[in-house]
């Protein structure tokens, strides 16, 4: 197993990716192996400031590293030896199997659209999160940013995406797909969620509920949560700022540690032909090793072929707009 890490991505780059490496080296058996991907002299610092060998890793110079600030699609064209781009690279050449990274997600969905590819069949890849759950289970819910003007097409191949993953990521049998609505009334919702509801039902590609509400989100009603990007992006954030309020108030539980970003790593890409994960820019050591991790989940579960099967398998039921 070959995971590549952006090294200059994040706010904290490349301090925080490359401690985030060392602590997930710990955790890596002895076939599975991180390629820091950066600044070469940089990274040989840090590592000799924490007294870590470089052995332990496999680093692959770049001579560039594309901004947080900068147009994604300029800046992929402009600095082909970033840091983004070299790992896109070795991804697409199959010389790393996964690859991760903090940094400008726009360019991490330039490469993954246009280096990687989407799976034949998927009309538009997605980013998903995982949803921790009052009964200690998780869910998965998507999209979360991508597509913030969905189809219903679109979205229904989000109800098929979502249950992929929440079976061979998360090991849930026949999860259950609900879509997020302000009732729970077929009729309810915009003109998206009434055109949606109306293909995912009765459909033979997923177990679909129904529509739930957000105050459902966290309880056992649905495995698979299904929206636009524009509303996942806001819940996701609304859930985020939450957690901060509480540990602003001092307020300690062992659940609401669970919607800390730093212990979730990342959020892959689904719907492309490789194992992407996009993390948060302000990634902490910890967050990037948690990262890293979950690429090497996602690899092992060689979700994007399951994905391609799946596709192939449900081919008949195919939604044309």
């Amino acid at each position: 197993m070959r995971i590549g890490l952006d090294v200059m991505g994040g706010d904290y780059a490349p301090k925080a990716t490359v401690m985030g490496a060392i602590l997930a080296i710990n955790e890596l058996s002895a076939d599975e192996q991180i390629f820091l991907i950066g600044n070469k002299n940089e990274i040989l610092s840090i590592l000799e400031e924490e007294n870590v060998s470089p052995e332990k890793f496999k680093i692959v110079h770049t001579s560039e590293t594309i901004e947080m600030n900068e147009h994604p699609t300029k800046a992929f064209t402009q600095k082909p030896d970033s840091s983004i781009v070299i790992g896109f690279d070795m991804l697409k050449k199959k010389q790393i199997d996964s690859f991760a990274s903090a940094g400008n997600t726009g360019a991490m969905l330039v490469g993954s659209i246009y280096c990687i590819n989407a799976i034949e069949g998927i009309i538009r890849p997605c980013t998903s999160v995982s949803l921790p759950k009052e009964n200690g289970s998780v869910g998965v819910m998507l999209d979360v940013g991508t597509n913030p003007d969905a189809r219903p097409d679109v979205m229904y191949q989000f109800g098929i995406l979502g249950s992929i993953y929440a079976e061979y990521v998360l090991n849930i049998k026949n999860p259950k797909v609900g879509l997020l609505n302000i009732g729970t009334e077929e009729e309810k919702g915009n003109i998206l969620t009434q055109s949606t509801f109306k293909l995912m039902k009765d459909n033979k590609d997923f177990n679909f509920i129904g529509n739930i509400e957000s105050r459902d989100l966290i309880k056992d009603k649905a495995d698979v949560i299904v929206c636009d990007g524009f509303t996942g992006n806001i819940v996701l954030k609304q859930m985020e700022s939450f957690y901060r309020i509480f540990k602003k108030r001092n307020f300690h539980d062992d659940y609401l540690e669970k919607f800390n970003y730093e212990n979730i790593g990342g959020t892959p890409i689904l719907g492309i032909n490789s194992t992407v994960l996009i993390g948060h820019g302000i990634s902490s050591p910890l967050a990037i090793k948690n990262m890293i991790l979950q690429s090497r989940d996602i690899s092992k579960a060689k979700l994007s072929g399951k994905i391609k099967k799946a596709l192939r398998k449900f081919t008949q039921n195919t939604v044309q707009s």
